[in-house]
């Protein structure tokens, strides 16, 4: 072998080392940073911008959860290294900063995302490069990635016992209202598939951009649609503004409630508990709800951040996935830490969350839950109504019963 190739092998060889192989977690790196005694992560939630509202929230959870980790002992005696970024509720941002820490800081997974938008902008990242992102946010199903751990409700977990309640106790006039990104049109899809099998009715279906605030040409539509039910897709800032200027509009949640799948304790402390008092969410957990559990969460959750913050169905699985984690990670032998091994560990793991005994399933990596509805009231927390009998099963394809996500990926039925 001449001199020649030998230096051009090794300059490769060294360009592929700095930029990281795609596809590959050599064992090296996995000793180095076993040999340092740390496992770096990622943390990617918006502390700017439209979404901060709820993803600050999402944040102090990942960081409780790492913490509270750390302090015990880690894992196996190693401890946890988050890299913490702002990606400032902007999709292109959320992929930007996805491709450092994956690329640059090498971290082993990655806890981020509200949006579902920020979710599609980062997803390529991910299964490009074989790397593992965690998703703590209910969302609308349709996506089976072997790179993605989905801990949120999908909409089966949330509307199938939620939109014929709403029937039985309101009526069967729905006006659907939503942020315009997939995650609203798509759950407004199932819900019309539901409303269709109960016999009920859309009055009228319409989207605002993200951040929108002027909501006074929708509440005269809903003025002259009567509808029994106003179902909330709203996000973020938006959710706010939605509530106040209803209530400032003389309209009654008696009579014509809202109906969400986003609306929080988060929200609520931001508008106000008089803003939000009689409307309904579904969600697998609340602040309220009564568990050692969620005691030991909301306790040790206000004493890292504050008296006056609140938990919520959102930042209950920021917290729980963590530790879904380090079940998975604590399995492997230090040299073994890699996002593909990872992933694989996590298949099937179970532990108690703040909510009750969740799932990993291990065929499309979705949480069972334990839905509930509640309505709203005025001191800013929640009264649950209807507590699941029994943890629901993730189906991310049941509106499209022709397809199943499985552990081969997606399949037709």
């Amino acid at each position: 072998m001449k001199r020649r190739d030998v230096l051009q092998g090794a300059a490769v060889l060294g360009a592929s080392t700095a930029i990281g192989l795609p596809h590959i977690w050599r064992k090296d790196a996995n000793l180095a940073r076993a040999a340092n005694g740390e496992i770096k992560v990622g943390v990617l939630f918006s502390l700017t911008g439209t979404t901060a509202i709820i993803e600050e929230s999402l944040h102090k959870a990942t960081i409780l959860a790492i913490e509270e980790i750390n302090a015990a002992g880690g894992i196996n005696g190693m401890q946890i290294v988050p890299v913490e970024e702002d990606p400032a509720s902007d999709p292109a941002t959320f992929a930007e900063k996805a491709r450092k820490l994956v690329l640059g800081d090498r971290c082993v997974s990655v806890f981020g995302s509200y949006t579902s938008a920020s979710r599609k902008a980062v997803l390529p990242v991910f299964e490009k490069r074989n790397n593992l992102y965690w998703y703590p946010t209910l969302y609308e199903g349709r996506e089976c990635s072997k790179n993605v751990v989905y801990t949120g409700a999908v909409p089966n977990q949330q509307q199938d016992e939620f939109v014929p309640w709403l029937i039985q106790n309101f009526g069967t006039r729905f006006y659907l209202i939503g942020s315009n990104y997939i995650y609203p049109k798509e759950e407004n899809n199932y819900c019309r598939k539901l409303l269709a099998r109960y016999g009920a009715e859309v009055v009228n279906e319409e989207y605002v951009p993200l951040g929108h605030s002027e909501f006074s040409s929708v509440i005269n539509k809903i003025r002259s649609t009567e509808p029994n039910v106003i179902f909330s897709t709203v996000v973020g800032d938006s959710v706010v503004a939605l509530h106040r200027q209803y209530r400032a509009a003389g309209l009654d949640p008696e009579k014509m409630p809202m109906a969400s799948l986003t609306t929080s304790e988060n929200e609520i402390a931001a508008m106000g508990g008089d803003a939000a008092a009689g409307h309904f969410t579904s969600a697998p957990y609340f602040m309220v709800h009564q568990s050692p559990e969620n005691e030991r969460f909301v306790a040790a959750y206000r004493a890292r951040w504050g008296d006056d913050k609140v938990t919520h169905f959102v930042s209950e699985p920021s917290y729980f996935q963590v530790y879904l984690f380090k079940q998975a990670v604590e399995k492997l032998a230090p040299s073994d830490i890699s996002p593909p091994t990872v992933a694989e560990a996590v298949k099937g793991e179970e532990l108690t969350a703040p909510q009750g005994q969740i799932r990993l399933e291990r065929e499309n990596l979705h949480c069972w839950l334990w839905p509930k509805i509640a309505r709203a009231r005025s001191d800013g927390q929640f009264e649950v109504l209807k507590d699941s009998a029994e943890w629901v099963a993730p189906v991310p394809y049941a509106a499209y019963p022709d397809q199943v996500c499985s552990e081969n990926g997606l399949q037709q039925s």
